[in-house]
């Protein structure tokens, strides 16, 4: 099947196999999964975009799984936006590795937060920007 979405969010977990599962989500909240690192990677640079997705869905166990075999980016002012919005997706990220940064640290101040959030959140928001293609 195909539909174009908007590509929200793609988030990656590991499996107890140790596989990684990278799941999809749309402006409609509807999720997507794939194991394939390179459907993952073209989600990523559809994040925030609009995408034509194909997918499958698959009956197991009872529950209905959808499963995500292609990902392109239909649009090609999509850097711009994307660039537009770097700050927005950096908070994000930044706020779930929060627990990360912090440690096991209760009550934390609320400057103390910014302060230790704010380095990471520069530092993904910059890595956004660049497009992200820099091995580390």
């Amino acid at each position: 099947m195909e539909r174009d979405v908007v590509v929200s969010r793609v988030d990656a977990f590991p499996t107890r196999s140790g596989n990684t599962r990278y799941v999809l989500r749309d402006e409609d909240g509807n999720e997507y999964t794939t194991f394939k690192e390179a459907i993952a990677r073209r989600a990523l640079e559809a994040e925030g975009r609009r995408a034509r997705i194909e997918y499958h869905e698959q009956q197991r166990d009872g529950f209905s799984n959808v499963y995500l075999d292609d990902v392109t980016p239909l649009d090609d002012g999509g850097s711009r936006e994307r660039v537009a919005h770097a700050d927005e997706v950096a908070w994000s990220t930044a706020v779930e590795a929060a627990p990360l940064l912090v440690g096991e640290e209760r009550g934390v101040d609320a400057e103390e937060l910014f302060g230790k959030l704010k380095p990471f959140k520069d530092l993904v928001a910059d890595d956004i920007e660049r497009g992200g293609n820099d091995a580390a």
